[in-house]
């Protein structure tokens, strides 16, 4: 006999849909204000010059201008450097 009782399979949990994620507007293109740059879970790029950031993480333009992404170095808590993702607008 068994010990464990019988657990049912489940097929159709894994059916959602994408979150559409990723860069939204590349270098060199021209963007107005509030227009989204990145979508992205957790900071993988950070805001820089001529934009912000919102509460899920999303990258705006603060501003009218050209978008730009560069790496730059960022201190973390512990003190190790990361090499890090930047969006601007300028």
């Amino acid at each position: 006999m068994s010990h464990v009782k019988a657990g049912g399979s489940s097929k159709n949990i894994h059916n959602n849909a994408g979150r559409r994620l990723g860069v939204k507007r590349f270098g060199g293109q021209t963007v107005n204000t509030g227009e989204v740059l990145v979508r992205q879970t957790g900071s993988t790029k950070i805001a820089g010059p001529g934009t912000f950031i919102s509460r899920d993480y999303t990258i705006h333009a603060a501003k009218e201008g050209i978008v730009s992404f560069q790496q730059v170095k960022k201190r973390k808590f512990t003190g190790k450097t990361e090499r890090r993702t930047q969006v601007s607008v300028a």
